[in-house]
Parts: structure tokens; sequence; C-alpha cells
């Protein structure tokens, strides 16, 4: 499975480059955001918009980068959902415990607002 990691200095989108996220493709998502959250990476934004279907596996694998992203003090985003794979995080009864953004610009607002609120509780 092929995905386009973009990197920014507060945050990764991260773009599968796939039309249907199966186990193995959620199992290479995982160990990306494992990745990306120990070296630092505490907002993660996953781009769904090549994808047209997804199984039950990419909804754990997106609780696993949720609990990552939310211990580091970060947020994990999705965006760019199509109308199965937010019918998917409905029927599963996932969908309230994930942000949700149509494009990567929403995202990047939440998470610059996230961060603000971080450096305020700090200083």
């Amino acid at each position: 499975m092929r995905f386009i990691v973009d990197k920014h200095e507060r945050y990764v989108v991260i773009e599968p480059l796939i039309d249907f996220l199966d186990r193995e493709s959620a199992a290479k998502l995982k160990g990306e955001f494992m990745l990306r959250n120990t070296s630092g990476q505490r907002n993660i934004v996953l781009n769904l918009s090549n994808v047209e279907s997804a199984s039950e596996d990419v909804l754990r694998m997106g609780l696993l980068a949720r609990r990552l992203c939310k211990a580091s003090g970060g947020l994990f985003i999705l965006t760019g959902l199509n109308e199965s794979v937010s019918d998917l995080l409905k029927v599963s009864g996932c969908a309230p415990r994930f942000k949700i953004t149509d494009t990567v610009t929403s995202a990047e607002d939440m998470i610059f607002g996230n961060e603000i609120q971080l450096d305020l509780r700090k200083g």
C-alpha cells in the first residue's frame, strides 16, 4: 500500500493512495501512526479522500491513533470521508469518538486552535 506523508511543524497529514482500506493496509497505517507519534508528532490528520470504502479493521486502527495523539496532548482528525466510510463510522457507533472535518484546511485550523490552548495552559 502506498500513502503520502505530508509532514509539517506541528502536525502530519497521511493520505492513503488506495480505494479500499483492509486489514493489511490498516496495519501499515497503524505502524506509520506509531512511528510518527513516537518521533514527536502529536497531531495526525488522516486524509481519506482517495478511499472509497473500508473494513472494520480501520476503526480499530483509528481508535489506536486517537489514543496515541490524545495521550500526548494532540489530535487525531479524519478528513475527506465519503458516504461509505462515514456510514461505517456511524453504524459502528464510533463517529462521536473522532474529530472529523471536510477538508485538510479545516483540520489544520482545529489543530492550531488546540495548540494555542495548550500554549496558554503552559504559560
